[in-house]
C-alpha cells in the first residue's frame, strides 16, 4: 500500500517550509517513526518521521524545495522490507507505576526579553525510560537553543508540546512517572542556553547552516542570512 508523507504543521502562523535535508533515498528500507527528512522555517526546524514502516518510493520534494503546510514531500510503499521500529524499552523497576509520582517537565528560563519559544526536537518518546538530566527535548528561540534536562529518572508518560508547539517560558512540557527512588525537584533545572552561530545580530542560525558552514570551513559574518532577522539558512 501507497503512503503519502506530507508536511506536517509548522507552528503558530507559519505555512511554508524549506526542504533542508533528506536523510533517506528511493528505495531505502524505513522503520515506524524514523525520521526522513529535515525541513526548515523562519522559526524552526522540524524533522519528519516516517508513519509506517516500508520502502521509501518517490521523493517528491527534493532538497532546496519550498513546500507548504501538508504539502506532499514523497511516497512510502508500505510493509516492504522493513524491520519493525523497536519496542520501547521496559521501565526501570524505579519507575513502576505502583511506586511511581508525576514529575512535571517545565519550559526553563529562555533568557533576558524572551518570553516563548517552539519545540524544535523531542529526542524521547511517552514510554521511554529517562535518566535524571538526561536530554528530553530542544528548544529554538530567536536567540538560542536550549535543551530541557529531565528532573528526575523515571518513564516519560506525557509530551505536552509536540515538536512545532510554541510554548510560553514556565509552561508545562510533559510528565514523567518518577520512580520511589528519584529525586522530584519542584522545578524542572533551568538548562544553559547552547551558544549558537549567528550573524552578529544574536539571531540562531539553521542547524543545518551551521554544519555546512563548518565543512566549508566559512564562518557567519561571510555569509549573508536571508531568514528572518539575518538568521542563516542552509540554501544560503
Amino acid at each position: 500500500m501507497t503512503i503519502e508523507i506530507r508536511v506536517p504543521t509548522l507552528g503558530e502562523s507559519v505555512t511554508e517550509a524549506t526542504v533542508a535535508t533528506w536523510f533517506k533515498k528511493p528505495g531505502d528500507a524505513v522503520a515506524v517513526d524514523e525520521m526522513l527528512c529535515e525541513l526548515e522555517t523562519d522559526k524552526v526546524t522540524v524533522e519528519v518521521p516516517s508513519p509506517a514502516a516500508g520502502v521509501m518510493a518517490e521523493i517528491v520534494a527534493p532538497e532546496g524545495t519550498t513546500v507548504g503546510v501538508d504539502a506532499l514531500l514523497a511516497t512510502l510503499t508500505e510493509g516492504e522490507g522493513a524491520k519493525p521500529a523497536p519496542a520501547a524499552a521496559a521501565p526501570a523497576p524505579a519507575a513502576a507505576p505502583e511506586t511511581a509520582s508525576s514529575v512535571d517537565v517545565m519550559v526553563p528560563t529562555l533568557g533576558e526579553s524572551v518570553t516563548e519559544a517552539t519545540v524544535a526536537t523531542w529526542f524521547k518518546q511517552v514510554g521511554d525510560t529517562v535518566a535524571q538530566d538526561e536530554m528530553l527535548c530542544e528548544l529554538e528561540t530567536d536567540k538560542v537553543s536550549v535543551e530541557v534536562p529531565a528532573p528526575a529518572a523515571g518513564t516519560l508518560t506525557e509530551i505536552l508540546a509536540p515538536d512545532g508547539a510554541t510554548v510560553q517560558a514556565g509552561g508545562k512540557l510533559a510528565v514523567i512517572a518518577a520512580g520511589a527512588g528519584a529525586s522530584a525537584p519542584a522545578s524542572a533545572p533551568a538548562a544553559a542556553p547552547v551558544a549558537a552561530a549567528t550573524t552578529g545580530k544574536d539571531v540562531e542560525n539553521a542547524p543545518s547552516a551551521n554544519k555546512l558552514m563548518a565543512e566549508k570551513g566559512l564562518s557567519a559574518d561571510q555569509v549573508t542570512g536571508t531568514g528572518k532577522d539575518g538568521r542563516i539558512m542552509k540554501e544560503d
